[in-house]
């Protein structure tokens, strides 16, 4: 093993966390940094630390900006609709009182797909409110699944922006992501979501009269559930469609060849989501009224929340070909073919390192890939293998929010938590999924 490879890694590792937690640099500049650290004690000529660096971050943006940026604009729309409240208004009728936190997970599962956790779990709060009013039962027995719903979707499943980020990075299938996430993020929901709430609820009772009631929303004005699901989950259906006909599945399959050419075409993560943008513009909102100014104003808003996002991811890709270039990506492929742990407990442990240590799920779920991506050249794994990857590490980037997470205080503020409340109930809900998503990913991983 080549010390000098070693040590620039770890060094490099240790600087990027340095430079977040006590330094308290950006991360998108800190990546940046540690790209011409690591370059530099690896030994590379400057000219090719910097051409290496423009290598990875172009060749990431070209795909993650684009999917960011059209689901951001997706989700922006969705959000001024009313449509978020008005799917889980349905649920709740649906499902009664008694099945309400169910609900509850499956309305955070399905809005988090093209809205941010933030704001989604900000949109639909005043709904779990309303339920612990009415029922006099602890907010966590509601909020809790809510929260599971949401956490899982923004981790797991595309067109959600960190699972975009590692399926570039790694070179997975964005269609396999996506049946992967549902397959690991149902028990990772329900077992962090009613179960867990259920237990937690009788040991915190959070009462519902501290909160005031200032929700002005007009349901009788927001578009109506059926139409709601369809728009959420037009891309996810074109992608999946596009991916298994493509796949070994269908090889034997007698597909026209026109057939396959539209599948081909509407099927990609970029025609998936501006068809499903267009449908959103018009139902959402020029049929329902929206002047076309304010429809603008929206989408420009939008882009704000998905530029970070962007900027992170491309520089995740400037790491992953600085670890390739210089060649410490291939010594820590082979050390870890050499020792006990396979791909899928490596990306998870790469990522919950990173979290626990730095907060946020998305540079953990970017560095993760950055550093695991080198043990995946080579077409030693098939795409399906790849893509379970995806999940693990999405699964480590969710372990143990605490006190560096940005999460863990708006999760606190909101549902008025002390902070060791707080971590009796979002810090272990979040690490339930986490191992929970380890396990899914283990048993597909074997599976596939």
């Amino acid at each position: 093993m080549d010390i000098q490879l070693l040590s620039a890694v770890l060094i490099g590792i240790a600087l990027l966390l340095f430079l977040i937690l006590k330094v308290k640099i950006q991360a998108f500049l800190a990546l940046l940094i540690v790209c011409i650290a690591v370059g530099i004690l690896a030994g590379m000529p400057a000219s090719d630390i910097l051409e290496t660096m423009r290598e990875g971050m172009g060749s990431t943006l070209g795909f993650v900006a684009t999917v960011v940026g059209l689901g951001a604009l997706f989700g922006g729309i969705l959000e001024q609709s009313g449509g978020a409240k008005r799917l889980a208004s349905y649920l709740l009728n649906k499902t009664g009182e008694k099945n309400a936190p169910w609900a509850m997970m499956v309305t955070g599962f399905a809005v988090a797909i093209p809205v941010f956790f933030d704001v989604a779990f900000i949109i639909l709060v005043p709904v779990t409110y309303a339920l612990s009013k009415r029922t006099g039962k602890s907010l966590l027995l509601y909020a809790l699944p809510l929260l599971a719903g949401l956490a899982i979707t923004h981790a797991f499943i595309p067109p959600t922006p960190g699972p975009i980020a590692v399926a570039d990075i790694l070179g997975a299938d964005l269609g396999w992501v996506i049946v992967f996430g549902f397959i690991a993020g149902i028990p990772a929901a329900i077992i962090s979501g009613p179960l867990f709430s259920k237990y937690i609820s009788k040991r915190i009772f959070i009462a519902p009269d501290v909160f005031e009631d200032k929700d002005d929303y007009d349901e009788n004005a927001a578009p109506s559930p059926g139409l709601i699901i369809a728009i959420i989950f037009i891309p996810i259906l074109l992608i999946v469609i596009n991916t298994l006909v493509g796949s070994p599945l269908l090889e034997s399959t007698a597909i026209p060849e026109s057939v396959l050419y539209i599948i081909a075409l509407v099927g990609h993560p970029f025609s998936a989501l501006i068809i499903a943008n267009l449908i959103a513009w018009y139902f959402l909102g020029v049929r329902r009224g929206m002047q076309k100014e304010y429809l603008l104003e929206v989408a420009t808003k939008s882009f704000q929340a998905a530029g970070i996002i962007i900027l992170l991811t491309g520089a995740g890709g400037a790491f992953k070909q600085i670890l390739i270039n210089t060649g410490a990506g291939e010594m820590i492929a082979e050390g870890l073919n050499n020792s006990f742990f396979n791909p899928v407990i490596f990306g998870f442990i790469v990522a919950a390192l990173v979290r626990i240590l730095q907060g946020s799920s998305t540079v953990a779920m970017i560095t993760a890939a950055g550093i695991t991506s080198p043990v995946l050249a080579g077409d030693i794994y098939s795409i399906s293998q790849v893509s379970v990857i995806v999940i693990a590490i999405a699964a480590g980037a969710s372990v143990l929010s605490h006190v560096n997470d940005s999460g863990f205080w708006l999760v606190g503020q909101y549902l008025n938590l002390t902070e060791k409340q707080t971590f009796r109930s979002w810090t272990v809900m979040t690490t339930i999924i986490a191992f929970v998503g380890l396990g899914m990913s283990l048993l597909m991983w074997y599976v596939v």
